[in-house]
């Protein structure tokens, strides 16, 4: 059984289980958290979609990190422009629980 989540925005295959790094959910570390925007779901070949999709997929939060360094650098040659930037996004690393 596998399901379709939108979480922050972006969609997501999970399965019981599973282990993934989602855009940064609030909560603290050991809490459970509950995503209802389920768009489609698989149970052993039947699809379900659609609005009147009523399921529920439940996980723990196991971690907040940091993703790798992104450098944004800009430089005009001959004019002494430089300009650097860099930022770290912020993940969760969830374990989804069960797919109801």
């Amino acid at each position: 059984m596998f399901a379709v989540v939108k979480i922050a925005g972006q969609q997501f295959k999970v399965e019981k289980d599973q282990t993934l790094f989602v855009p940064r959910v609030d909560g603290n570390t050991g809490d459970k958290v509950e995503f209802g925007d389920v768009l489609l779901t698989d149970n052993n070949g039947t699809l379900s979609t659609g609005v009147d999709l009523k399921a529920i997929v439940k996980a723990e939060i196991l971690a907040h990190v940091q993703g790798d360094k992104v450098i944004a650098f800009k430089m005009k040659r001959r004019k002494g422009f430089r300009k650097k930037h860099g930022h770290r996004t912020h993940y969760t690393k969830i374990k989804i629980e069960s797919i109801a």
